[in-house]
């Protein structure tokens, strides 16, 4: 599997707003007051109200099923996904987290080097699916499961109950299997098979079962399951090792099915986040997309992991252009990811003059900051900049007083440097 992987003192973003939709307005047309008009209006505010109404319960059903359905805050930074051999799945361990399919134990950690049961594994097929309500729904969970370790499902991975059920109706098992086997390792031949299901292609795999794959080891897939493997390695979904083999016994590890599930999952149907064009550089953590035609704001969290080219960036660095897949939790952006990159090219800048003014945003931090700068004309000119949510103020910070000289270095007409001299 591919490996991919200042000082700040002062922070802050200039407001931009974004106004998006559209309004209705209800007129009389022509003006007059007869009765009739007024029965009409008395229906249209009656329908306003009805809307208003529905829109508040719907509102209130949101507020309820968020309550219900995130009884833990969505974590997405591990602080046990260190070193080289699991670093280079932060992306993806970041991506599922931000939409629940696989996350973290309750203590904080994730394990990325602990290999993956098959309990854990099906239940992350399933919620990567989309089903993860229909798993945890009271019949799901009571429903009669016709293994031989149902007994054992249902006493110690009751949670999962539902899981195996929403599992087998969705022909995630095979039909020959008579047992679970929750706690057995899931080997790279068991998950490469499940992933495949997930994505509903069991006929692409049947029909592909004669192909020849090119691994060293291929000897080693058993005859009725070489399709499942040439269509995972057909869609991306998994790729051999650098000596070309496939290992399909090697059982895998969290770090690795959170890749498989990864890539899996950008080929299924996301309700889970918001794709679109960035349409102005990011200022006071709020970022702007196009999508479908249409204007969509939200507020970056501090912590929100933003990914460009599978590396963690700022969120300065999202460029006007950039096709980005977003996703939320309690309002704000915790997700960002770069899926496409603006062809517009990154323009530094370095200005010198003298403080003018600064304004300061909600949070108290430096929102924009004006300097005056000399011509060679002799003449004085006065610019505004938006600052960088990560920017660095070298020198003292008492002495950014009016008139103090100074120095701004940026980007994209952003400043992510003040320089006091």
């Amino acid at each position: 599997m591919k490996h991919v992987f200042k000082k700040v003192m002062v922070t802050g973003l200039a407001l931009v707003m974004v106004v998006g939709g559209s309004t209705a307005a209800f007129a009389d047309n022509n003006g007059k007051g007869n009765d009739k008009n007024k029965d009409q209006d008395r229906d249209k505010g009656k329908q306003k109200v009805e809307a208003v109404q529905k829109t508040q319960n719907y509102q209130n059903i949101q507020t309820k099923f968020n309550e219900q359905d995130y009884k833990k805050a969505v974590k997405l930074t591990f602080d046990d996904v260190k070193g080289a051999d699991v670093e280079w799945a932060m992306r993806y361990i970041a991506s599922l987290a931000s939409k629940r399919v696989f996350d973290g134990y309750e203590d904080g950690t994730f394990q990325p080097r602990r290999t993956i049961t098959r309990i854990e594994a099906i239940t992350a097929a399933v919620r990567l699916m989309g089903l993860r309500e229909q798993a945890e729904a009271a019949d799901a969970m009571q429903a009669n499961l016709n293994f031989s370790d149902a007994d054992k499902i249902k006493s110690k991975y009751a949670w999962a109950t539902g899981y195996v059920t929403v599992a087998l109706q969705n022909d995630l098992f095979e039909e020959s299997e008579s047992a679970v086997q929750p706690e057995k390792e899931a080997d790279r031949l068991w998950v490469t098979t499940l992933l495949v299901k997930a994505l509903k292609l069991q006929n692409e795999a049947k029909a592909k079962v004669t192909t020849k794959l090119n691994f060293k080891d291929a000897n080693k897939i058993p005859a009725g399951s070489v399709g499942y493997v040439a269509v995972a390695v057909k869609k991306s979904l998994v790729d051999g090792y650098e000596d070309n083999t496939f290992r399909p016994n090697n059982p895998v590890t969290r770090a690795e099915i959170a890749a498989l599930l990864d890539r899996t999952g950008s080929q299924l149907p996301d309700n889970t986040s918001v794709r679109g064009t960035v349409n102005a550089l990011v200022s006071n953590n709020l970022l702007t997309l196009t999508t479908e035609g249409q204007a969509y704001s939200v507020e970056i969290d501090a912590t929100a992991y933003i990914f460009r080219n599978g590396t963690r960036v700022a969120a300065t660095d999202l460029r006007v252009g950039d096709s980005v897949l977003v996703r939320t939790y309690g309002g704000k952006a915790i997700f960002v990811e770069v899926l496409t990159s603006s062809n517009n090219p990154v323009t530094d800048f370095t200005v010198v003059g003298t403080l003018n003014t600064f304004t300061l945003n909600s949070n108290a931090q430096i929102a924009t900051i004006t300097i005056n700068q000399v011509l060679s004309s002799g003449s004085v000119q006065t610019a505004v900049y938006n600052t960088a949510t990560n920017v660095s103020v070298q020198g003292d910070i008492s002495l950014l007083t009016t008139n103090r000289p100074i120095e701004l270095r940026g980007s994209n007409q952003v400043v992510h440097t003040i320089v006091i001299r």
